[in-house]
């Protein structure tokens, strides 16, 4: 597989910061002293020139950033046990629980996903990707279905079905107060101050989710949501906007509910996923069981229609 390479042209705000800082801006989910390491090892590139970490880029400078593992992190196999909803010799679909993060990255050297998947399909083995056979991620505190490529057709495949938006994802949350039904068409982009969140702006990204409700008890509601788009933290985002944020969100939700309530972690699950499949095209439907602490929310409300 590819090495995971991201291209941007810098902006007028970006001009003139040191060119680790600027990465690190740009790429919060990763520390300064990890692109310390990437621009070191010339895997950065401004307008294809290696460049020092203290030299400032100027604006609508082409940066290219070539992520590698660092030497503390690597993509051992790990024998940690796995809850396969589907498997073929193609790809397989497990049942992700809340806590596990889907590949390694600083801060998270081991016991992700990717270690587990390594594991399980010993013919991925040997791979240098920083995350073989992922075709999509779920936040680390967000349950439910994953799916992974075994070979390299089914992953180049199922990235472009994801891209070309023909895989159905819905999934399934609590939030706070009465969420509003129907179509929510909010870009998103990167938040102008916290970079590690992002928010909705005009000048995002088109994003698109389909909320309906399923349950509502004059507090909270149990809520269906269909992507359409698929940006980053969209559904935690775009309910957040709408004034009825992910109950137990430690980062867009409610500080007051999630004390009331003693949520230990979002309550978001991906519930279901639809596709044909990318090797032989029959159509897949592949469901995760609503874990115990969303379960537990959903049984409480009136009438749920679920």
């Amino acid at each position: 597989m590819q090495e995971i390479t991201d291209i941007f042209t810098t902006s007028s705000e970006e001009a003139g910061v040191r060119l680790d800082k600027l990465l690190t801006n740009r790429f919060p989910q990763h520390s300064r002293t990890y692109f310390q390491y990437l621009i070191d090892q010339g895997c950065v590139l401004v307008n294809g020139a290696i460049y020092k970490k203290r030299e400032k880029p100027k604006a609508d400078d082409e940066i290219e950033v070539c992520f590698q593992l660092t030497p503390e992190l690597s993509l051992e196999p790990q024998d940690i046990p796995l809850n396969i909803l589907y498997e073929d010799p193609y790809l397989v679909a497990i049942d992700k629980p809340a806590g596990m993060v889907v590949h390694p990255a600083p801060g998270h050297p081991s016991g992700t996903f990717v270690n587990a998947l390594l594991h399980h399909c010993k013919e991925l083995q040997g791979s240098d990707s920083l995350r073989p056979g992922i075709v999509h991620r779920l936040d680390k505190d967000t349950s439910g279905v994953l799916l992974a490529a075994k070979t390299q057709e089914a992953h180049q495949k199922l990235v472009q079905a994801f891209s070309e938006r023909k895989i159905d994802k819905t999934y399934l949350a609590v939030a706070v107060g009465k969420a509003q039904e129907g179509l929510i068409d909010a870009p998103i982009k990167r938040h102008p101050v916290n970079r590690k969140e992002m928010a909705v702006c005009p000048e995002g990204k088109e994003a698109k989710s389909l909320c309906r409700i399923l349950g509502y008890n004059e507090a909270l509601s149990f809520v269906e949501i269909k992507l359409i788009t698929g940006r980053t933290h969209q559904i935690r985002v775009h309910l957040k906007h709408k004034g009825t944020p992910v109950l137990g969100d430690p980062v867009y939700g409610s500080l007051s509910a999630n004390k009331k309530y003693q949520v230990e972690r979002q309550l978001l699950h991906a519930y279901q996923i639809k596709f044909n499949h990318p090797i032989t095209n029959a159509p897949l439907e592949i469901c995760a069981p609503i874990p115990k602490d969303l379960r537990s929310f959903a049984e409480s409300f009136p009438n749920t229609n679920f």
